[in-house]
């Protein structure tokens, strides 16, 4: 954190947001009432750094002639346009402020000092306190793993099949008609014949490819709860005249 012994590195330094972006330079230092600790810096910004913004320093980082503080660049280009007067700012002003930053502010102290365009500022009562309270968030991603195979295995099987097939079958019959022509040999013995015919069923195998069975892989999305648990932390008021109790 920045203290008082920083304060003379300040001037003219480059701010530096919380994405390593500048943001601009500082041009005068505001001090808390009493402690003399730096709150405020009063930066140059804008494309020729004509604009003049509030940046919150209490939690910023001096190193290799610059300070770091936690809030992005946009932040500042939006902050509240704040012109304080007699060198004072005041308490709408800083509450303002806070609320932008989104900062939880101190016990109302009427106006904070500021350091002049010299190096020397002037210092009065120190009647504010602060704590930064901090919570947990729980950032949910997802990762990719394997929930299984599925395999298309080809295998053979043996089935019946029944199948009718027209077959075809020679029958003899007799037929008569008046004899013509030279009779035969009378009163003799004899004997005539035909052969007869008939289908039967031949089985043959051939093979043929009848379809084509792959796998292919859908996505599908799903809703799932996730739970966790989280830690935030509460301000609470202790006086030293009351008896203390946890709530």
């Amino acid at each position: 954190m920045i203290d008082q012994a920083h304060v003379e590195a300040l001037y003219d330094c480059d701010v530096i947001d919380n994405r390593g972006e500048k943001i601009g330079s500082v041009k005068q230092v505001w001090l808390e009432d009493g402690t003399g600790a730096p709150m405020w810096a009063e930066v140059h910004t804008g494309l020729f750094g004509m604009k003049e913004s509030f940046v919150p320093i209490q939690q910023g980082q001096v190193a290799g002639g610059a300070i770091t503080v936690p809030v992005s660049k946009e932040q500042v280009k939006d902050a509240p346009s704040v012109r304080p007067s007699d060198d004072h700012m005041s308490d709408e002003e800083q509450q303002a402020l806070y609320r932008h930053y989104g900062m939880i502010p101190q016990a109302k102290t009427g106006e904070h000092d500021r350091l002049g365009g010299g190096r020397d500022g002037r210092h009065g009562r120190n009647d504010s306190a602060e704590v930064t309270l901090s919570e947990e968030k729980l950032d949910v991603d997802t990762r990719n793993v394997e929930a299984g195979r599925v395999r298309l295995v080809k295998h053979t099987v043996t089935e019946q099949r029944n199948i009718t097939v027209p077959v075809t079958h020679e029958e003899v019959r007799v037929v008569r008609e008046p004899a013509q022509g030279k009779p035969g040999k009378p009163f003799a013995d004899e004997q005539a014949e035909v052969t007869l015919h008939r289908e039967e069923p031949v089985v043959q195998k051939r093979t043929e490819a009848v379809e084509r069975v792959r796998l292919e892989k859908d996505s599908v999305t799903e809703q799932r709860d996730v739970k966790g648990e989280v830690r935030k932390e509460r301000a609470e008021v202790e006086r030293d005249d009351e008896p203390r109790r946890r709530r």
